[in-house]
């Protein structure tokens, strides 16, 4: 598919081994929803700036929505020829739309990209991360509830202390998740 970021600057191919080092593709695929959400927004704001054409935008974002279908349901696989998602991404726009592909890349840095992309994929995390953390704390007063006449021995220093009620010793750890 696309050739490598450096290709044209040297006049022998680079060796595999190199090829593979400077590759990120392998695991900064999984940031694909977050590098076209960006370059959907990055492609809106081109064009609200008068920076590239509307009809340009429109076809960039078409493009991406395509590339995105493709990707989630499995039509379309990374190529681990490109060096990284972006990469990956802009080349596949380029060959389905033309030249208006490479449009996309225009005020924008790879470092730009990933640190948006970087940035959105942590945020999806986190908010998915708090969702498991509410289920893993509702699970645990569920069992509580379940255990609050049970006894058990509490400990101090990991030394044997009063007894407690076992949904206390839960609800510590689900105050401990809050």
């Amino acid at each position: 598919m696309a050739g490598k970021m450096w290709a044209g600057r040297f006049t022998k191919e680079s060796d595999a081994l190199a090829d593979d080092f400077n590759s990120s593709i392998g695991f900064d695929f999984r940031m694909y929803k977050n590098d076209i959400e960006g370059s959907v927004a990055h492609a809106t704001m081109l064009g609200a700036c008068g920076i590239i054409p509307k009809a340009a935008v429109e076809h960039i974002c078409e493009g991406l929505c395509g590339i995105l279908d493709d990707i989630s349901s499995g039509r379309l696989c990374a190529d681990p020829a490109c060096e990284d998602v972006h990469m990956f991404v802009e080349a596949e726009l380029t060959r389905r739309i033309g030249d208006e592909g490479k449009m996309l890349h225009t005020a924008r840095s790879r470092n730009d990209q990933v640190a948006l992309d970087i940035r959105l994929y942590m945020r999806n995390k986190c908010d998915e991360i708090e969702g498991l953390l509410v289920e893993l704390m509702d699970a645990t007063v569920t069992l509580a509830s379940e255990h609050k006449y049970d006894i058990m021995p509490g400990y101090t220093h990991l030394q044997r202390a009063q007894p407690i009620v076992f949904a206390h010793h839960l609800l510590a750890y689900a105050e401990m998740f809050k």
